[in-house]
């Protein structure tokens, strides 16, 4: 899993949200450097929901649509094995940097 796939799933982890506090939120996390744009997080979220990884609910706030994406169990479960992966990639990298 790409980091920022990781960074989706992360900020899904703590709270369900819709695209645009989806990118902000990462981007915050990440000093931007793995924010993804509007182009690639869309495609990301339907595979993500096709999985089985996140639920939609659209919501009408101020007169607009939004979709606004929970994880699944599944979703959950995904973010526990990308997380400690990741962890594990992280302890190498700071290794290598010593």
């Amino acid at each position: 899993m790409s980091l920022s796939r990781f960074f989706i799933l992360h900020v899904l982890h703590r709270q369900p949200l819709h695209g645009y506090e989806i990118t902000k939120q990462v981007a915050e996390l990440t000093n931007g450097c793995c924010a993804p744009t509007e182009g690639s997080l869309y495609p990301v979220l339907k595979e993500f929901t096709d999985a089985g990884l996140l639920s939609l609910v659209s919501q009408v706030v101020s007169g607009r649509e939004r979709k606004v994406y929970t994880l699944t169990p599944m979703g959950e479960q995904a973010w526990q094995v990308a997380s400690q992966a990741w962890g594990e990639v992280a302890a190498h990298i700071l290794r290598a940097v010593r």
